[in-house]
């Protein structure tokens, strides 16, 4: 086999990959019996193909010094043998450097490769409800002025994401790969379920729908089933587990307020946010007074007349607020 037509650096590259079957095992192997000087380019090139895997963690400091300090270990490596047969030395100095600048461009362009992948993406809902599918096809839904902050392709053992504000996961299964959330110092695992998020400064609530969720606290940590929820405050050491009493959570991704008993209380505080309003309850008798009734794609002002026909209250607006009493 002739070393100078390139097919002899291919066949070593995919032995070094421990990409060659057993017939090129065998003709490598030939190859280098056949002359000693086969056998010392094949020790070269191995060399090289090390060198370059060592090159692969400096070339975003100075890849061109690397390359340079490259050359220089070649030619230092080599200058005994040019004294006693130069011309032939000096061939296979070329084919080396020839290698050497491929394997540097293939190494280069890795780490470069790898670079993008790794950028980090981040979205922000703004002033509207946003979908957003992730590289693994997990789906998130935002809530308004919340934020999610993830990779353009996800790698290592973990999927790992950061989150500011509310949203809805619906997360794809990867039992290799668990799906980690990152919400203001509380971390959420899962392997693949759907459930909500939502973070602020004083506290962090997890509700899960479907399937198993683990929520940690440093040390501590809560799993929680469907219709189960973790509440973790500022100044709580752990994660307070509790029953998911209704389902308003979910009115911003199905534009429905599900009340089942619902205390008034819970309502108006559901109401204030989705509507960005301030709505009072001037009485105490009635804020724990129960409703039933589904209320989907309603205005506010047909919300609040529903409510005080059903509960006897009136609702009286005082300039910017809305009081119940």
């Amino acid at each position: 086999m002739n070393r100078d037509n390139n097919s002899i650096d291919e066949l070593l590259v995919k032995y070094l990959l421990h990409e060659a079957d057993a017939q090129e095992h065998l003709a490598l192997m030939k190859w280098r019996e056949a002359k000693a000087e086969n056998e010392q380019y094949f020790t070269d090139f191995k060399l090289i193909w090390e060198e370059s895997k060592k090159l692969q963690s400096t070339l975003a400091v100075d890849e061109q010094a690397a390359w340079e300090r490259l050359k220089v270990r070649l030619n230092s490596e080599q200058a005994p043998a040019a004294e006693k047969a130069p011309r032939r030395v000096n061939l296979v100095l070329r084919n080396l450097m020839r290698v050497a600048a491929v394997l540097v461009l293939c190494v280069g362009g890795y780490f470069l490769y790898e670079q993008q992948a790794n950028k980090m993406i981040t979205v922000y809902s703004e002033a509207a409800i946003r979908r957003e599918t992730l590289p693994d096809g997990s789906v998130v839904t935002l809530n308004r002025n919340a934020s999610i902050s993830y990779p353009k392709r996800f790698t290592g053992a973990s999927r790992s994401i950061t989150l500011s504000g509310e949203a809805f996961f619906n997360i794809t299964p990867d039992k290799a790969r668990p799906f980690i959330i990152d919400a203001n110092g509380v971390s959420v695992k899962v392997v693949g379920t759907s459930f909500n998020v939502k973070t602020g400064a004083e506290k962090t609530e997890v509700i899960v729908e479907t399937g198993i969720v683990e929520v940690i606290k440093k040390e501590y940590s809560v799993r929680l089933n469907p219709a189960e929820k973790a509440t973790v405050t500022a100044t709580a050491a752990a994660p307070v587990k509790d029953v998911a009493k209704d389902a308003l959570y979910n009115y911003y991704r199905t534009n429905e307020f599900v009340c089942n008993n619902t205390p008034l209380w819970r309502l108006v505080e559901v109401l204030n946010e989705a509507y960005d309003t301030r709505i009072l309850i001037g009485n105490d008798s009635i804020r724990d007074l129960p409703l039933t009734a589904t209320f989907k794609n309603e205005s506010l002002n047909d919300i609040l007349s529903i409510i005080s026909e059903t509960l006897d209250v009136t609702a009286e607006r005082r300039g910017t607020d809305i009081v119940l009493q």
